[in-house]
């Protein structure tokens, strides 16, 4: 009867987190009709909207016009507004890891050219830099 009483060597814990760390949630399937039901909801209460506002209008775009329906071309400035959005976002992402990669380079990290490889004798030795009493 005293090993019933016996408290546990490692503390449990529970909730969301364990051992200062998150835990994953894991994923299942039982979330997929709900996806597809908003999915399929939101493609129908789009094509109405295109349907109900079918009023032709004029569009002009970089010096090309034409006249398409008003649902249709409410549906191209929102494609054309999420393009341009995607590719600022990607653009500045790019030049925020190319500036954190120019400040984490030292000099030591430094490339030889083949060409300087031929004429220069300290490009193939690589104990070329220590002094010569430093050699042995």
């Amino acid at each position: 009867m005293a090993r019933f009483g016996l408290a546990r060597s490692t503390p449990v814990q529970s909730g969301p987190e364990i051992n200062g760390r998150s835990r994953a949630v894991p994923r299942t399937r039982a979330g997929r009709p709900h996806v597809a039901l908003a999915t399929s909801a939101l493609l129908l209460l789009l094509l109405v909207f295109i349907l109900q506002n079918g009023q032709r209008m004029d569009v002009r775009l970089f010096g090309a016009q034409g006249q398409l329906p008003v649902g249709v071309a409410l549906l191209l400035a929102v494609v054309f507004g999420v393009l341009l959005v995607t590719v600022h976002a990607t653009m500045r992402r790019i030049i925020q890891l190319r500036l954190f990669n120019h400040g984490r380079r030292t000099p030591s990290t430094t490339i030889t050219r083949p060409d300087r490889a031929a004429t220069d004798p300290r490009a193939t030795d690589p104990r070329a830099d220590v002094p010569e009493e430093r050699n042995p």
